[in-house]
């Protein structure tokens, strides 16, 4: 007889039943071997003794090891381990509750990344402050208003479970954004030519998976986005880097390119590239478009945080123009409120948007409509615009706040161009990064090394996330480093 009391060990404090508990240790013990197919089990009398357990829960665990095929039960003759189990040699008994992964998997899988390590983004480590990448104030946010509309709309609207949801995003939504984006951006579009995803980045990969077929020629600025770059090069694209200067990516580098090579498609951040929050010119978009047209390439307009412009109105959008459906439009609404409202956008021609729903179901089959819905309300009612307004303003003096703190705690330490709008500012450092970034660790304080901007000695400084009296504060670790 085997030590079932020593097998079988119980915790009357956990959440889990115990009879619970009981049947997921004699399934372990049938995993792991020692439990052949066909052993014999205790009679539930037994069973309870040796456990201390009532009856009942002895009962209760064997009713459910035989209705997940464990056990099988025999009138009059008692409990056997099922015997079509496949043979099993005896492994090391494991304590209850150990987790069967480990740092490596046994089975095959494709290795996408070798050396991959981490993001822009810190790790799981508690830090009072964080400099991020350029996201917005949570707090300022109208997630009030936000969630007030939700629960209405959980009260009333959802009562059935079955709503009209379709995978191209709510419907009430995309209405609501064809007058939003007409006004805001000049966008001429309709209802079928939009396609609500969890975030850009989703839509950043709908869109490029359409566009790239393997061993196709892909256009991107350089220094650029370098997960929108990973991606591409994942897709099987041939990336062609031109470079980004102080009117945005260099659009005689993109002819000269066309000139040689048939180009599938291009990829441009038009307002604060990423990372250098460069604009692009006037000049330089009419140019793009007239590339487009003559070369016919497809062009994916990343728009993630047009609303932030702080000097002047920003430029319109190259979708705004004449470009025959090439241009495909993405934006976000999670750097208009919170980083956590996982809700982007993709505008393009109608043919392309019905092929995007079908990539998108793929990956998901909906998103978050009652969330989409109470947005759609927050649009229509003016909230967000208002939002707009308030954030832009409150963002603009913390950027004003910050350069003058760089300036006076930093003087040749940190060069900067005072970006027209967005959420960060680029920065060169005079000193090693690395070793800036690990002093503020030390003290609490987040910063990236530059290693993810793949440009050396270089890193965005977010500053929309920070109050005044934080950013003071986090400079002021900075600054005790140097």
């Amino acid at each position: 007889m085997l030590p079932f009391q020593t097998l079988i060990p119980l915790n009357k404090t956990l959440a889990l039943p115990v009879y619970r508990q009981i049947a997921n240790a004699i399934a372990q013990h049938i995993r792991n071997g020692i439990l052949k197919p066909e052993t014999a089990l205790p009679g539930t009398r037994e069973m309870a003794e040796t456990l201390d357990v009532h009856r009942k829960t002895v009962v209760a665990a064997y009713s459910e090891l035989q209705i997940q095929g464990w056990i099988l039960v025999t009138p009059r003759k008692g409990f056997y381990v099922a015997g079509n189990l496949p043979e099993l040699k005896p492994r090391e008994w494991q304590q209850e509750g150990t987790s069967g992964y480990g740092k490596q998997m046994s089975a095959p899988f494709h290795v996408l990344a070798p050396d991959y390590q981490g993001s822009i983004y810190p790790p799981n480590t508690p830090f009072r402050l964080i400099i991020d990448d350029g996201w917005p104030d949570t707090r300022l946010a109208p997630l009030d208003l936000l969630m007030r509309e939700y629960r209405s709309l959980l009260k009333f609207k959802y009562k059935n479970p079955v709503s009209g949801a379709v995978t191209a995003g709510a419907l009430s939504l995309r209405e609501a954004m064809v007058d939003y984006l007409s006004e805001t951006r000049g966008i001429k579009a309709d209802s079928p030519n939009l396609l609500i995803t969890h975030g850009a980045q989703m839509a950043i990969y709908i869109a490029a998976r359409l566009t790239i077929t393997p061993g196709a020629n892909v256009i991107a600025g350089i220094p650029g986005y370098n997960t929108a770059s990973q991606l591409f090069q994942h897709l099987g694209a041939n990336l062609l880097s031109v470079p980004v200067d102080e009117q945005g990516i260099d659009t005689d580098a993109v002819a000269a390119i066309c000139k040689k090579h048939p180009i599938s498609m291009l990829y441009v951040i038009p307002h604060h590239h990423h990372p250098t929050t460069v604009t692009l010119s006037p000049a330089r978009r009419m140019h793009l478009l007239k590339l487009a047209a003559q070369y016919n390439f497809a062009i994916i307009e990343d728009d993630y945080d047009y609303g932030f412009h702080y000097n002047s109105a920003p430029y319109l959008p190259l979708a705004s123009g004449q470009h025959d459906g090439r241009v495909i439009y993405i934006g976000s609404f999670s750097k208009s409120l919170a980083a956590s409202v996982r809700i982007g956008f993709m505008v393009g021609a109608e043919d392309f948007i019905q092929q995007g729903i079908y990539l998108r179901k793929l990956l998901d089959l909906k998103g978050n409509h009652l969330m989409e819905d109470a947005l759609a309300i927050l649009i229509k009612n003016g909230d967000m615009s208002r939002h707009l307004k308030k954030a832009n303003k409150v963002y603009h003096t913390r950027l004003q706040h910050l350069t003058t703190l760089l300036d006076t705690h930093m003087p040749g330490v940190v060069e900067y161009t005072v970006p027209m709008g967005g959420m960060a500012i680029w920065s060169q450092f005079k000193v090693p990064l690395k070793t800036l970034s690990a002093h503020a660790a030390k003290q609490g304080l987040y910063i990236s090394d530059g290693s993810f901007y793949l440009v050396k000695n270089a890193c965005r400084i977010g500053f929309a996330s920070l109050t005044t009296a934080e950013m003071e504060e986090a400079i002021t670790i900075l600054a005790s480093g140097v």
